[in-house]
């Protein structure tokens, strides 16, 4: 890994303004190595010794990363460690239905849903919560359709 300072002092601010933002903060400083790395992919163990973390903790952070699709796995012949790295599509992917956050959200409101009655103050919130996430797929493929054209003509 690139050992530049004021390059990692840059990753680390950018995870405290993340951190702040409502990301947990292995995962903000894990991005951080992602975004400044100039790497094609890295490991696990080199996030960790980058960041000087645990195993433990990075391998959350990665998972995490994984589970909103901001990073992906790739294949790695001749290597016995998983290698990750930044999806060209991060950006937009975090906002899709590839993203399993929100699948699971939705799939959370309709499970409630189904176990309230239509009278029911929770069964409104829930109904409300899935209208929300239907309505934020919905809309996402033509958003997602001109960011792809605006990135096109750059």
């Amino acid at each position: 890994m690139n050992d530049r300072r004021e390059h990692w002092q840059a990753a680390e601010q950018l995870a405290l303004v993340l951190t702040e933002g409502g990301l947990q903060r292995m995962a903000a400083r894990t991005l951080g190595v992602f975004l400044f790395t100039d790497q094609e992919s890295v490991t696990a163990g080199e996030i960790a010794e980058r960041l000087e973390a645990s195993a433990g903790a990075v391998s959350g952070a990665v998972k995490s990363l994984l589970t909103v699709g901001l990073i992906e796995r790739l294949p790695a012949p001749g290597s016995r460690r998983e290698h990750y790295r930044l999806r060209d599509d991060a950006w937009a992917t975090l906002f899709t239905s590839q993203n399993t956050v929100i699948q699971t959200m939705l799939q959370a409101a309709r499970a409630g849903i189904d176990s309230t009655e239509a009278g029911d103050p929770a069964h409104r919130r829930l109904t409300q919560m899935r209208d929300f996430y239907e309505f934020l797929l919905g809309e996402l493929p033509a958003l997602l359709q001109r960011w792809h054209q605006r990135q096109q003509r750059s």
